[in-house]
């Protein structure tokens, strides 16, 4: 009997080895705040200057989401990283490329395009973050020119030219890709340039930026601080902050994580989204259902990334797909809701009961879903014999169990 007890004991000391071994990721996403409802959210990114085939792909695209609603009668909603600028080719192909020329947003020949924007602005639909001046550093391109045709062409060629055309690397704003591994900004530059295109921000939809989104996902904390100087209240943040490219041109020197709801250094709340819905790559309707299921379980708001290329490339076929993952995502969660990325930072920030979860059980099953995305967490646990309880007692969370159901009824009494 005493070696039953003995073994229980070294079990009970393994597994509390573990926890405490991942007990600041442990901690982290108990802290992370549980949604009450299932929550979709569109982020698109890189419209505003560019071809002008974008004022019929808008127009589209806020057809398709005026179609429907959620239960508290409010359409989904599309976030548009807006960028203000795209180089003046014709220009610059006249003088050479020893000085950069830019076509602004505010031109005539964008009227139209900003015209649909604010249509989709006033009917619900569309939710315009900051996401740069332009989806590059001017200087990084013209020294790139000098030695990549494929720059010089981009840079000289007919009409209005689409960034998504630019080697990758080049599309980063807030680093030097001209030459890899990328250089870092100087500070200074950084805060002139965000001032820059947060007065054109302001010109255009008539208050500051309040949500800011990298483009690529590449920023550092000079950003961040001259994003807050400039009003920005939330960041768009892919779980990680990557802050140079590499060798090999990718994203690279991560200096932090985040989880929704953690707050940058300049104060800045930080949102995750991390489900991608491209349909022109051949993403399906049912991959936008599956991740609001996967988003919910967790009590996590579903922050959907796509991008502007789905729309001019296959416009068609990327609409119907949209399109039919809404209608699925309706049926299967009758109880959605369609917010903006701003309401939600605000209502973390306030702690709004009608937001957030505060029933110990339900954020329980919430942390518990959460649990498998630790790294090295699932494999210890598995190892070690703790994935056995953790799993009965996700079970016995489950919405299905008398358990919960007795939780859940004494929530809804207390409240």
């Amino acid at each position: 009997m005493n070696w039953l007890l003995g073994g229980a004991l070294l079990i009970m000391a393994l597994w509390c080895g573990v926890l405490l071994a991942f007990a600041r990721s442990l901690r982290a996403r108990w802290r992370e705040p549980v949604f009450r409802h299932p929550i979709l959210v569109f982020e698109s990114d890189d419209w505003g200057a560019g071809p002008l085939a974008q004022t019929e792909a808008l127009r589209r695209i806020a057809g398709v989401l005026q179609a429907f609603r959620d239960s508290t009668g409010r359409h989904p909603v599309m976030t548009l990283g807006m960028v203000f600028e795209v180089p003046d080719t014709e220009r610059m192909a006249h003088e050479g490329l020893e000085i950069y020329h830019a076509r602004s947003l505010e031109e005539d020949c964008f009227s139209e395009l900003r015209r649909v924007i604010q249509t989709g602005m006033a009917s619900g639909v569309f939710a315009p973050q900051l996401h740069g001046q332009c989806h590059y550093w001017p200087q990084a391109l013209l020294s790139a020119a000098k030695d990549d045709a494929r720059v010089r062409a981009w840079l000289t060629g007919p009409g209005l030219p689409q960034t998504e055309s630019l080697p990758s690397p080049l599309q980063s704003r807030w680093v030097d890709a001209s030459h890899l591994p990328s250089r870092p900004l100087d500070a200074v530059q950084i805060e002139a340039a965000v001032k820059e295109e947060a007065l054109n921000y302001h010109k255009l939809f008539g208050r500051p930026p309040q949500v800011a989104v990298a483009t690529t996902f590449v920023w550092n904390d000079a950003v961040e601080r001259a994003w807050k100087n400039a009003g920005v209240e939330a960041v768009i943040a892919p779980g990680r902050r990557a802050t140079c490219r590499d060798v090999a041109g990718l994203p690279a020197c991560v200096d932090r994580a985040m989880l929704t709801g953690d707050h940058s250094h300049a104060g800045q709340c930080y949102l995750v989204r991390d489900v991608y819905f491209e349909p022109a790559l051949g993403h399906a309707p049912r991959r936008l259902a599956d991740g609001l299921r996967q988003r919910t379980r967790q009590g996590r708001a579903c922050l959907v990334e796509t991008h502007r290329f789905n729309f001019l490339q296959a416009a068609d076929a990327s609409l119907a797909t949209l399109q039919a993952g809404i209608a699925m995502c309706l049926a299967e969660r009758p109880d959605l809701r369609f917010v903006t990325p701003l309401e939600l930072a605000q209502a973390i920030r306030s702690g709004d009961a009608a937001v957030l979860e505060t029933r110990f059980a339900v954020r329980l099953r919430a942390w518990l879903a959460r649990l498998t995305e630790i790294p090295r967490f699932r494999r210890v646990a598995r190892l070690t014999g703790l994935a056995l309880p953790l799993s009965l007692l996700e079970r016995a969370m489950s919405p299905r169990s008398s358990v919960t159901r007795s939780y859940a009824q004494q929530g809804d009494s207390a409240q």
